[in-house]
């Protein structure tokens, strides 16, 4: 910690009066971490973009990207003047077909990135404790099935250099007052509370939540709060798995297009 003393003076002129405030290292020091979410109305999908804009080649990367809005994101990434080096999904996602096809026949040199575990055809495959390197910053891939079963969410690191408070990109896993379902896809609602609290709850309860999606307006939460307001992950492992068991959810509606897209990380055959 640093102490810094300020001097004030009062109205009446009295003797100077010490204040001390004490000021965060982490405070003082200007992230160069490059951060915006992007929305994709449709499917509620949120796409995440994180940049290093200090380093000289300014790379950058896009979490979740989905087809229909690759050319506004192309012309944001143009616009800050960043290089994408590389296209994430937490997951094969049944709602919506990924951006990443569509993103390396725009975007030379982009690769496209998901979890071995998925099954999923991609340039660049994770597994549980791969970091994603982009310029000086990182994402340490954590491990969290049960919405599908090849869920990961990527989580910045856990370094003096790196961005505080931490943040976790959940996918499906963890959504903000709620969670993936885990009828499908390989799901498992045992599998999915045994991720949640072992692999996100686990992080600082500052750490930040960014969802894949949402569908009530929130934007972020953190692990605290969901530890302490989300109505199925304060339930024990018995209750969670009955409330899942009885959401019955409509079978999504492009499912039957988006999978088998997905599973090629989005390579369109009309490309």
């Amino acid at each position: 910690m640093l102490r810094f003393c300020f001097t004030t003076l009062c109205a009446s002129k009295a003797s100077p009066i010490p204040l001390s405030v004490s000021v965060s290292k982490a405070i003082l020091k200007p992230t160069r971490l490059l951060f915006r979410q992007l929305f994709e109305k449709e499917s509620s999908t949120y796409t995440y973009l994180l940049a290093d804009a200090s380093h000289p080649e300014r790379p950058a990367l896009l979490i979740d990207p989905v087809d229909k809005t690759v050319d506004r994101d192309v012309l944001l990434i143009e616009q800050l003047g960043l290089k994408l080096v590389y296209a994430l999904n937490t997951h094969v996602h049944a709602d919506h077909v990924t951006g990443t096809g569509l993103l390396k026949s725009k975007v030379p040199g982009v690769k496209s990135v998901i979890s071995k575990a998925s099954g999923a055809t991609a340039d660049l495959y994770l597994e549980p404790g791969d970091k994603v390197h982009f310029g000086d910053f990182f994402l340490e891939v954590r491990a969290t099935p049960g919405h599908t079963k090849g869920c990961v969410t990527y989580v910045t690191g856990d370094a003096p250099d790196q961005p505080q408070p931490r943040m976790a990109f959940t996918g499906d896993a963890v959504l903000i007052r709620g969670c993936g379902r885990t009828d499908f896809q390989g799901g498992s609602s045992e599998q999915l509370y045994k991720s949640i609290h072992t692999q996100i709850c686990t992080l600082p309860k500052n750490t930040l939540i960014y969802p894949a999606h949402d569908y009530r307006g929130f934007t972020v939460s953190t692990v605290g709060e969901e530890m302490e307001h989300n109505p199925r992950l304060t339930k024990d492992e018995e209750k969670f798995k009955n409330i899942m068991a009885n959401l019955n959810l409509p079978y999504p509606k492009m499912i039957d297009i988006a999978v088998p897209a997905n599973m090629v990380c989005g390579i369109q055959s009309n490309q």
